[in-house]
């Protein structure tokens, strides 16, 4: 039986009142997995959280239960763990020999979306097998295979940055509502969440590598940007980024504005030089752009791997 499917870009057509399966996806969400390498005393490891969801030929499972062509979600978990006895390396990699494991083995398999968390431990006091969970930071992957194209997106969240001077806010317009002070010296505090998407004809892609220097400008540009506004800031992390790594096709920002509110110490006798703060954590404001490289005449829109990658614009 084949699969009821929908071309990217086809017209809309009119419904005939017949109702038929739409697009779907199924499989094993969050597996989550440790891996420690102990080939030497000095143990490493690898901290994931991996989702698996397979494209393909199963409108019979649907309308009649038919399971013939459904490859069992436990079977997805079983072989995230037993593609791990062999190591993971980048979560990019990882991904993409779970794709291929899938997409090459099952005939009816056309595509599919996987996705990784990766979290990161740091050693405690240079131990060789004692770690500390590092919080600050998670990394993340999707891995999206479509008509035989390989789509993936990759990008870290939660990483918590804050300067204490060198950002302005002010001109903006007012009106009866507007009650916040024009400052031209404030707290600026974020919590970057970034993913860029990889121009799927690049081939031998240091997905480790440019992780590290994706991460490394991006904080460095929020670092050495003097901000009039969170929005030039965060469009220079993403311009860095793109200037420094042709591969990457586009880059999308999710950055919170993590208020500080000057304390007003005056009913106690006291000044404040801009020094002692609230800090608030609701509501904030949300700041969230594209930052991509122009194309001539390219009408197409994004890719859509963007569709189940929820928070951004």
């Amino acid at each position: 039986m084949t699969a009821t499917t929908t071309e990217p870009n086809a017209a809309p057509k009119a419904a005939s009142g017949r109702i038929v399966l739409g697009r779907n996806q199924y499989g094993k969400a969050e597996c989550r997995l440790v891996k420690v390498t102990r080939d030497t005393a000095r143990h490493q490891v690898e901290d994931l959280n991996v989702t698996s969801q397979l494209h393909g030929d199963f409108e019979a499972a649907h309308t009649e239960g038919d399971n013939a062509q459904v490859v069992a979600t436990d079977t997805q978990k079983n072989t995230v763990y037993a593609f791990a006895r062999d190591g993971v390396g980048s979560p990019e990699a990882f991904l993409l020999r779970l794709g291929k494991h899938f997409t090459e083995n099952f005939e009816w398999v056309t595509g599919g979306r996987w996705a990784a968390e990766q979290y990161f431990w740091d050693r405690i006091s240079d131990h060789d097998h004692a770690f500390l969970r590092n919080k600050s930071e998670t990394r993340t992957a999707v891995l999206l295979i479509e008509n035989g194209v390989r789509h993936i997106v990759a990008g870290m969240q939660d990483v918590t940055v804050l300067k204490s001077t060198g950002s302005e806010f002010h001109g903006y317009p007012r009106d009866r509502y507007t009650t916040l002070k024009e400052t031209t010296d404030r707290i600026l505090a974020t919590d970057v969440t970034a993913r860029w998407r990889y121009n799927p004809d690049a081939t031998d892609i240091d997905f480790n590598g440019i992780y590290a220097s994706a991460r490394s400008i991006m904080l460095d540009a929020f670092a050495q940007t003097h901000s009039l506004a969170l929005q030039q800031t965060l469009f220079q992390m993403g311009k860095q980024v793109l200037e420094a790594h042709p591969e990457i096709e586009e880059i999308k920002l999710s950055l919170p504005n993590n208020h500080h509110f000057l304390v007003d110490l005056e009913p106690f006798g006291l000044d404040n030089p801009n020094e002692v703060f609230f800090a608030a954590d609701r509501p904030y404001g949300l700041i969230e752009a594209t930052i991509e490289r122009e194309r001539e005449g390219d009408t197409a829109g994004e890719a859509r791997i963007w569709e189940n990658i929820p928070g951004f614009c």
